[in-house]
């Protein structure tokens, strides 16, 4: 059976949603989450390339009812992007704060949703949605890929007396992730009715990147701060 996700909202969202990323990028900046600013920017640009290049001109199962597809997919792109690789990021960098960024990043996805439902009545409705009979195996796949090789590398860790990668904290995150605004959309009513986009996307969709995610940011951290700064590195004499 195939998941269709599927959204309905108004201009109005847009709009909010926009000004909560530009708050949010000043929160990043203020608390000097550097480094967390360029993994956001990644992500836009990779929801970008896969939602626009992918799903709507290659695999043309993406739709966009009520707006320019290119600049609507573009905005979400940035939206989910950012917003989601950017707090990836800093859950990965066990900062102690992950509680803290959590909620302040939940609650903007859901007075956005909300404010948009309840004083949006005068905007204009945009209608969209995407097929994943094309692509939902391919990700099943970079998933198994990916979490293979951490069992692999934990198997031989215990096997050399080395500390291991706590695979279900990885996990947790990347359904966590997917699953917080999966749900925000259907209980604020964007999402369509139904509970499978919010069990496959999440058990899927971010969760197939949080391997490779956990990788660079392992080889990043043992060189920069957050904020830019490079680790003193410290060489026995």
């Amino acid at each position: 059976m195939e998941v269709i996700p599927a959204r309905e909202f108004n201009y109005l969202y847009i709009i909010l949603d926009s000004v909560w990323l530009f708050i949010l990028l000043l929160i990043f900046i203020y608390t000097k989450r550097y480094i967390a600013i360029i993994a956001g920017l990644a992500g836009a640009l990779i929801y970008f390339l896969v939602d626009y290049g992918i799903f709507y001109l290659l695999l043309d199962t993406r739709t966009v009812s009520g707006a320019d597809t290119a600049l609507l997919l573009l905005w979400l792109s940035i939206s989910y992007g950012f917003t989601n690789f950017a707090w990836i990021w800093l859950w990965l960098d066990r900062d102690g704060h992950a509680p803290e960024w959590s909620l302040l990043i939940i609650s903007g996805w859901i007075a956005t949703a909300l404010l948009s439902q309840n004083f949006g009545s005068g905007f204009a409705i945009i209608s969209i949605q995407r097929g994943t009979s094309g692509y939902h195996g391919i990700m099943a796949l970079i998933l198994l890929a990916g979490y293979t090789i951490l069992i692999i590398r934990n198997i031989k860790n215990k096997d050399n007396g080395r500390q291991k990668v706590n695979i279900l904290w990885i996990l947790a995150i990347g359904i966590l992730v997917q699953f917080s605004w999966e749900a925000v959309l259907l209980i604020s009513g964007i999402r369509n009715p139904g509970i499978m986009p919010l069990i496959v996307n999440s058990l899927i969709e971010t969760n197939m990147g949080l391997p490779i995610l956990f990788f660079i940011h392992a080889a990043i951290n043992r060189r920069f701060n957050e904020d830019f700064t490079r680790k003193i590195q410290f060489q026995s004499i």
